[in-house]
């Protein structure tokens, strides 16, 4: 049996968007005969508090999510450390001294807004300065299949540049964490939001060097509920928690009724059970 992830950051509590993607991850098990998996990702040392993971598994528990196992990436250092020594043995790794002032001047800038790194780190061994710490990614495409948007294919190289596994202040990144984390735990199937989706090449690119034979998961990255501005729904906004938006619409069945409504899959803004929402993402998967 397959097994698929559900993996909330614990920087704020549970919003609507949060809602949206455990319908898809949980119509996906349904459609896919797959297990469920909860991941606490707090690899965000800064943001990431406990009251937050407390907060995650008592709203999921109270809509009615079951997982068959979880994890929370703070008490995994160990995978983290193995993966690392592997691309240290590998010698893919090297410290990177530039200020993001540095990477910002020196650097071209994405159409998504980020970074793409040129190298200018790539040749340095000097650790005695604060550094960042960069893998180096071979210049090649990435081909993969979304199963909602079709095949796809990037050189994460020429679209970002090495990117960095562990940050200034020697946390791990998101990009380094999730890849270890869906290796590690056998992750057949990525279920996300589109927010997400140029993460994609990166995570396969750095998977593939940390492990020789990886077949990469069936991906699926799925729409997201827009505010009045034209904006996602995200904690950094401010955008209202599961918690208040019950005091407004009065029951978990009103509320995934306007979720499924926000995305259109229904013309009317109905109450709907668990198993009713996760039902109506299933039939369209």
């Amino acid at each position: 049996m397959g097994k698929i992830r559900f993996a909330p950051s614990p920087t704020g509590y549970l919003h609507q968007g949060h809602l949206l993607s455990a319908l898809y991850v949980f119509a996906a098990a349904k459609k896919w005969n797959l297990k469920v998996h909860l991941r606490i990702e707090d690899h965000d040392k800064r943001r990431s508090k406990k009251e937050y993971i407390q907060s995650i598994f008592e709203d999921l528990d109270y809509f009615g999510f079951q997982f068959s196992s979880h994890s929370i990436q703070s008490e995994r250092e160990e995978f983290y450390q193995n993966a690392y020594q592997i691309l240290l043995e590998k010698k893919l790794l090297y410290p990177c001294t530039c200020s993001r002032k540095v990477l910002k001047e020196e650097n071209p800038i994405s159409k998504t807004g980020e970074v793409i790194y040129l190298g200018k780190c790539r040749q340095n061994t000097n650790t005695t300065l604060p550094h960042a710490v960069r893998v180096k990614i071979p210049d090649e495409p990435i081909k993969w299949v979304d199963a909602a948007m079709g095949c796809f294919e990037e050189n994460p190289y020429q679209t970002s540049g090495d990117f960095t596994i562990k940050d200034r202040d020697g946390f791990w990144t998101y990009q380094f964490a999730v890849s270890v984390d869906d290796i590690v735990e056998n992750i057949t199937h990525v279920v996300r939001g589109r927010d997400i989706f140029h993460s994609t090449p990166k995570q396969i690119a750095l998977s593939r060097l940390l492990k020789d034979d990886f077949k990469e998961p069936l991906y699926y990255h799925h729409p997201l509920i827009i505010d009045n501005c034209g904006k996602k729904l995200s904690k950094r906004e401010h955008s209202h928690s599961l918690r208040m938006d019950l005091t407004q619409y009065g029951s978990k069945e009103a509320l995934i009724g306007q979720v499924l409504y926000k995305i259109g899959l229904q013309d009317h803004a109905n109450p709907l059970s668990l198993d009713q929402g996760i039902a109506k993402i299933a039939s369209i998967l």
